[in-house]
């Protein structure tokens, strides 16, 4: 199984988690979160996020879901992926992380393209149903 790590600003990482084990039903296995707050200095939290890919990684690699691509956070994944065994996904919403999360019995590569298509078909313009 593919571990997931969410690396976002303050409790966002938390918060979807606890939404997507409502949508689910329970907390997924192997599914952690490393918030960045306003005056963390990313120096100090390379090493917390290089241990929670540890933890995570149980030989078929880690996607790590950020919000805001360009924002600390996001530069702070650009340190840890590795091809082919940890990737970033920018952009992260609850259905990209529903999506991730039913498909991460396959490979890397494959979930990563499944993050993606739920980050966009989960945004929808509501219109007038007449």
């Amino acid at each position: 199984m593919i571990g997931i790590l969410i690396i976002a600003h303050g409790t966002l990482g938390e918060s979807l988690i606890h939404c997507a084990s409502h949508v689910m039903g329970t907390r997924p296995a192997s599914l952690k979160h490393l918030g960045v707050g306003t005056h963390d200095d990313p120096a100090t939290l390379l090493p917390q996020a290089q241990k929670l890919i540890e933890e995570l990684d149980q030989g078929d690699g880690v996607l790590i879901l950020s919000d805001i691509y360009g924002a600390t956070p996001c530069n702070l994944v650009n340190r840890l992926v590795v091809a082919g065994r940890v990737e970033g996904v920018a952009g992260v919403n609850l259905p990209m992380l529903v999506r991730t999360l039913t498909y991460r019995s396959g490979n890397l590569r494959t979930l990563v393209e499944k993050a993606l298509s739920g980050g966009r078909e989960g945004v929808i313009h509501f219109t007038d149903l007449d």
